[in-house]
């Protein structure tokens, strides 16, 4: 993080990885103002809400896929005053339950995730979710869903611009989907083709890189990051 330049991380979690509840705590204890961390839903009883600053759902692996059975699990969260990270299934497949959810819980914060599986068709519906107050879409898995164009990604910022033209700038987050994609990608390149894109305004690359997340996560203090130059670039 300290390389790329990134002062604040959101860390979310998948069922592949298995339950990292208890490394999650471990972390955002070691650093409580640049991590964000999110327990697990399993489709249990029972999940963890103390400690941890959101839930994730991953809502296209459940074995049951009406999102709507899972209102008690997301006004738990609301009445926590946490945040649900969510990865939808592909397209619009879920998007009239998150109508009714959002509805039912209007404070509760929501970031849909993997940028409304971009790639995907319907999958402007996702997007179209952000245009309610707390509702807003993350990025992680961006330049993975556009691998096969890799950097610098023209089609994923051309993704970005049509979801501001949805739901506005000031509702998209940017994301890494790090460390999956480190066996593609660096972590630097992954923020630097945002950067470098002249597709986007200034005002945009700062909105959507950063100032959005500080809102929707709570960030504070953040340190002011110094360059670290590489072996390359030292005298």
């Amino acid at each position: 993080m300290d390389y790329a330049g990134v002062n604040a991380c959101v860390i979310t979690q998948e069922y592949i990885d298995g339950n990292q509840d208890a490394y999650l705590l471990k972390v955002r204890k070691a650093y409580p103002e640049r991590f964000r961390i999110c327990s697990l839903y399993e489709e249990k009883d029972w999940f963890l809400l103390d400690g941890v600053d959101g839930v994730k759902i991953c809502a296209g692996r459940l074995k049951d896929p009406d999102v709507k059975k899972l209102l008690p699990v997301f006004q738990k969260v609301e009445q926590a005053g946490k945040f649900i990270s969510i990865d939808l299934a592909n397209g619009d497949t879920q998007t009239e339950d998150m109508e009714y959810i959002i509805e039912k819980c209007p404070s509760l914060r929501i970031a849909i995730g993997h940028f409304g599986m971009v790639t995907t068709d319907g999958w402007q519906k996702q997007i179209a979710l952000a245009k309610h107050k707390n509702v807003y879409i993350e990025s992680g898995g961006l330049t993975w869903l556009f691998h096969k164009e890799f950097y610098p990604y023209p089609s994923a910022v051309d993704a970005v611009l049509e979801a501001r033209d949805i739901c506005g700038m000031e509702k998209l987050m940017w994301g890494s989907d790090y460390p999956r994609t480190m066996t593609d990608i660096t972590y630097i390149m992954a923020v630097r083709f945002i950067k470098e894109s002249e597709k986007l305004t200034e005002e945009e690359k700062k909105a959507f890189l950063g100032e959005n997340a500080v809102r929707f996560y709570g960030f504070q203090r953040l340190p002011e990051m110094k360059e670290i130059p590489n072996m390359l670039e030292r005298d």
